[in-house]
């Protein structure tokens, strides 16, 4: 089975926080050594050394996974929810 590729490219989203105030990820699409589960970094957007937040891997089902241990549950889904749907826009 193809894995669909949600996010190609680096993309920032808004990340609405449980504890502390809301802010913007950067999200950076990468691929595992065996080049085939789509992997993506999470970093703070804007910090002049950015904070790694962790990474979501997603399966050939679409299953996703957060690797990492800053993110609440409903913070991941937020971030998962962002990559799935992402959209460029024109």
């Amino acid at each position: 089975m193809a894995i669909k590729t949600y996010l190609d490219r680096e993309a920032k989203a808004w990340l609405k926080r449980k504890k502390g105030p809301d802010e913007i990820l950067r999200i950076v699409p990468d691929r595992l050594t065996d080049g085939h589960i789509p992997n993506y970094a999470l970093f703070t957007a804007f910090d002049e050394n950015p904070e790694y937040l962790g990474c979501i891997l997603f399966d050939a089902k679409g299953y996703w996974i957060y690797d990492g241990d800053v993110l609440s549950v409903t913070e991941q889904e937020q971030v998962a929810k962002f990559i799935i749907n992402y959209t460029e826009r024109l």
